[in-house]
């Protein structure tokens, strides 16, 4: 399978070399099946004649892509922009144009596309998600929701998969996206590769988001967060909230669904759960104990919760290294 690699100038330098070594070690490891998949032939291109370098500043050998195979799959690296306002600067510079139309020009011969963290705004900007579900880095959601309102976000998801486009969530998930790729053509094989690489199962980044760090960026939010912090014990009544907040059960409901695309109380069991989960890693208190303070009955309640929102148990953050 000829792979193209679309590397653009300050390129997330551990994520490209994710995809790059999925891959290679994919190739590798195919002489251990009985039935090994066809090689994965990959050659890294960029947009347009410019020098091509990584956040890191180092070089990178990419050729234009009219000299390159033709590819039957185009892969985006992120860029290394970790905030949304120079994220979205760099987005609406003119520079960005030969990517976009790039983009458009694959997917409309119809190559699948395939993007992780921040080439998921790529993607977004390009036109080419509306409608499709889609993922990116977790604390960039908001500024994502709110740029392209059409796209049907779940920054909880690690990958998504849409019809020919896949994307992966922050950082890091550029290895979960080379995996899904293997994973497309040998489930096997890409079990195999993760075993190699030592690759954990990370079906979500709901674990690893801060609500905090997400409230932040809208102020009635982040005045819920705190209140909901002050009041973790206590049954949560939104109506009580609103009023304490300065304003109408509504206009709280619009703020969350607008920033962070779920209701209040989902929210706030975010919120709960990222303490309790604090409290079981750093803290000898019982289960039981743990969940009253965070405004659950008992221990099930909330190991119920853990294990649907988060993915992990108590006794497995017992067991995980403290922060």
């Amino acid at each position: 399978m000829k792979i193209s690699v679309l590397v653009l100038d300050g390129v997330f330098d551990s994520g490209l070399a994710a995809i790059l070594d999925v891959l290679q070690a994919a190739n590798e490891l195919r002489g251990e099946l009985p039935q090994p998949p066809p090689a994965w032939e990959v050659a890294l291109i960029r947009a347009d004649d410019a020098p091509v370098h990584t956040a890191a500043g180092h070089t990178v050998n990419a050729v234009d892509l009219a000299t390159a195979p033709a590819p039957e799959l185009l892969v985006l690296p992120g860029v290394g922009h970790k905030r949304p306002a120079p994220l979205l600067a760099w987005l609406d510079s003119p520079e960005r144009q030969p990517t976009l139309d790039l983009l458009a020009r694959a997917r409309a011969d119809g190559v699948p596309l395939a993007a992780a963290c921040t080439g998921s705004f790529l993607l977004a900007e390009s036109g080419l998600l509306d409608g499709l579900p889609a993922t990116t880095s977790w604390w960039l959601a908001p500024a994502f929701r709110h740029r392209y309102p059409q796209v049907a976000l779940d920054e909880n998801r690690m990958v998504t998969h849409a019809a020919g486009i896949t994307t992966a969530g922050a950082a890091l998930a550029h290895l979960d996206l080379a995996l899904a790729l293997v994973r497309e053509r040998s489930p096997l094989l890409a079990d195999l590769t993760a075993r190699y690489l030592v690759v954990d199962s990370r079906p979500g980044q709901a674990s690893y988001a801060i609500p905090g760090h997400l409230a932040r960026n809208d102020p009635t939010v982040a005045a819920f967060e705190r209140w909901v912090r002050e009041h973790l014990d206590r049954p949560l009544r939104i109506a009580d909230a609103a009023r304490a907040v300065g304003t109408s059960e509504r206009t709280l409901q619009r703020a969350l669904d607008r920033v962070l695309g779920i209701p209040p109380l989902r929210f706030a069991q975010r919120v709960r759960l990222e303490q309790a989960a604090h409290l079981l890693r750093t803290t000898d208190l019982p289960t039981d104990v743990v969940a009253r303070r965070v405004g659950y009955e008992n221990a099930t309640t909330l190991s119920t919760l853990l294990r649907e929102r988060l993915g992990t148990t108590p006794g497995r953050l017992r067991r995980a290294p403290g922060p």
